[in-house]
Parts: C-alpha cells; sequence; structure tokens
C-alpha cells in the first residue's frame, strides 16, 4: 500500500528553488529528465488540523537545531525570520530564490516511529533508467520456433 509521501511545492521559478534544495539545503536527489529533480528525504510524519477549508496544505522541514540551521543558511547569505517559540517547537521561515516561502523547525513533541512499507509493490524495485529506456525500444523480432 504506502510506499512513501511525494510532497509538491510549487514555484514560479522552479528551477532556482531546485539549485537551492540541492546546493544549499543539500538534499539527495535524482535528474528524471530535463532538470526536472525529485529529491529524498528523511522519515517524516503528517498531522491534520482543524481549517475553515479544505484543501489548504503546508511544508515544513523538521531539523535537530533550528539555531544551527538558521546559522548555517545565515552564512551562505540566506535570510530566515527570527525564530519563534510556537511551544510545540522552535519555529522558523526562510525564503526560497523563486520568492515562496518554506518553513523549518525544531519540535518539541515526541517523533513517530516511520510507517514501514507495506501492500503490494513495497518489494519491487523501480525500473531503472537504463532499463526503462531499453523497455521503450523495440525490440527485435525472434524467429518463431518450429514445431515438431
Amino acid at each position: 500500500m504506502i510506499t512513501g509521501c511525494h510532497t509538491i511545492l510549487y514555484s514560479t521559478s522552479p528551477e532556482v528553488d531546485r539549485a537551492f534544495l540541492r546546493d544549499v539545503i543539500g538534499m539527495p536527489h535524482v535528474d528524471v529528465g530535463e532538470g526536472w529533480l525529485i529529491f529524498g528525504l528523511p522519515p517524516s510524519e503528517v498531522a491534520v488540523h482543524p481549517s475553515s477549508e479544505n484543501d489548504v496544505h503546508e511544508f515544513y522541514l523538521i531539523v535537530a537545531d533550528v539555531d544551527e540551521f538558521v546559522g548555517t543558511l545565515k552564512k551562505r547569505r540566506i535570510a530566515c525570520t527570527p525564530v519563534q517559540d510556537m511551544g510545540w517547537g522552535r519555529l522558523t521561515h526562510l525564503t526560497l530564490p523563486g520568492g515562496g516561502k518554506l518553513g523549518a523547525y525544531q519540535p518539541r513533541h515526541p517523533r513517530p516511529k516511520p510507517m514501514k512499507a507495506s501492500g503490494r509493490g513495497s518489494k519491487k524495485k523501480a525500473p531503472s533508467r537504463a532499463r526503462a529506456s531499453a523497455r521503450a525500444k523495440p525490440r527485435k523480432k525472434r524467429p518463431a520456433r518450429k514445431s515438431r
């Protein structure tokens, strides 16, 4: 059934924001073609908050030490908002090169254990790009076997 979580950050400047996540934040990634990067994340969590409307979602990076995180970004001339004590954690926001905001926080709440991948497909490996592209190429037909 569930094998992971795919998060989407929408951006008016996706190329510069991808470069930021790759080069500044240092997220591992794969290029799935034409510079389209998919980034790997550590274990994640999801919470459901009350809202007056549906389809409103937020994305935050979880950091071990928010002050260290802010200091590292400051050295790279990336501005962060002042760290706020929210009770449940310490929160800052940074502005991505494309103009969007990204939250980062150091939680004070207990972290859940990661969900184990389960169900069909969880044991299958994704095809490598070489195998996938080989499948897309037409194969030579083998001569038909002679029946005896």
